[in-house]
């Protein structure tokens, strides 16, 4: 069973769930002085528009035009319930998904990318380098750096990078330059928190 949204139905506006929380969540801490961190604090990493959206407390945030015009390659995507997995649980409950698979990349990791990729490219970034384990995320940045003309440099987890081909040829399809992580160690099966590590030392660069 499957439900469709119709196109001219596709959201505006992000929702925002800060305000409908019962109390406001603990602010993350600087790894250096153990403070909350501040804007000035995440200026290096994200532009400020992001960061507002971050720390805003209004209850919903509208979505930039050009992000949507890319949304709606591919959104809204279908709500499926899931009858063959209540049958199988025996259980009285409703249980629904949403397919994702029908976006560029096949997850629902370019909802978030094409958005952080306008808002870098607003903001004069010129170069955005991530990590990727399976690749999912990598795929999904990529596609959304081509789509705003922003250089992309994913690392990806070396065993990922050597077992799946394919999906680096994804990446590279769309422009993105793909390495395996860890760099300096080619006998490493790697792992997130080296591929981050990368990922980091490379950074953003803005024009």
């Amino acid at each position: 069973m499957r439900y469709h949204l119709a196109a001219e139905k596709l959201p505006t506006a992000w929702f925002n769930v800060l305000p409908r929380l019962p109390e406001p969540l603990q602010p993350p801490l600087h790894p250096a002085t153990r403070e909350p961190v501040g804007p000035d604090d995440l200026a290096p990493l994200f532009p400020m528009a992001l960061i507002e959206q971050e720390m805003t407390g209004a209850p919903s945030v509208d979505i930039p035009g050009p992000v949507l015009d890319i949304l709606r390659l591919w959104r809204p995507t279908p709500l499926v319930r899931a009858t063959r997995l209540e049958a199988a649980l025996g259980t009285p409950a409703r249980i629904y998904y949403k397919d994702e698979s029908l976006s560029p990349a096949g997850s629902h990791k370019p909802n978030t990318a094409v958005a952080q990729a306008y808002y870098n490219q607003e903001a004069g970034t010129a170069r955005l380098a991530t990590e990727t384990g399976a690749g999912q995320w990598g795929s999904a940045l990529a596609f959304a750096c081509a789509q705003f003309d922003l250089e992309c440099k994913v690392y990806m987890v070396r065993a990922s990078y050597e077992q799946k081909p394919y999906r680096r040829v994804m990446m590279e399809t769309w422009g993105a330059s793909v390495v395996a992580s860890p760099v300096d160690d080619e006998s490493h099966p790697g792992s997130l928190g080296a591929a981050i590590s990368d990922g980091g030392l490379s950074g953003a660069a803005r024009s």
